[in-house]
């Protein structure tokens, strides 16, 4: 049994991205689903999908975004865990990489970049960095 769902995705996501894989999958999840969204609205991966398996498991197939061999995803960290959640008011939202990365959210009108959630003026849960 995995702890943290969601850092458990993003390592999968890492090591795919330092073997130069295409696609990697893993366990679906309503979170996990809401955060491929995110990083496929703000150009990171080139899509996912769902798939379930003759035993009933659903699994996420992720399609990593590679430009001129090299991914577009250079870091991805995880950021609040669960052993020490981090929070963040919406003034305190700090640019990653100076604006050329982006910050993932779990607000109260649910999970999105550090920029919607600046023009939503709402703060939360800092999940992972990306850049």
């Amino acid at each position: 049994m995995v702890n943290d769902p969601l850092g458990d995705m993003l390592t999968r996501i890492r090591n795919a991205l330092m073997r130069n894989k295409r696609t990697v999958s893993t366990p679906a999840s309503a979170l996990r689903r809401r955060v491929l969204e995110v990083l496929k609205t703000e150009g990171y991966i080139r899509d996912y999908a769902e798939v379930e398996h003759s035993s009933g498991q659903k699994e996420l197939e992720i399609e990593l975004k590679y430009y001129e061999g090299d991914s577009v995803i250079q870091h991805i960290k995880r950021i609040s865990k669960p052993g020490r959640r981090v929070y963040s008011g919406v003034k305190d939202i700090a640019l990653v990489q100076n604006g050329l990365g982006i910050a993932i959210l779990s607000t109260p009108q649910g999970v999105m970049s550090d920029t919607s959630a600046r023009e939503a003026n709402v703060g939360g849960e800092i999940l992972c960095h990306v850049s």
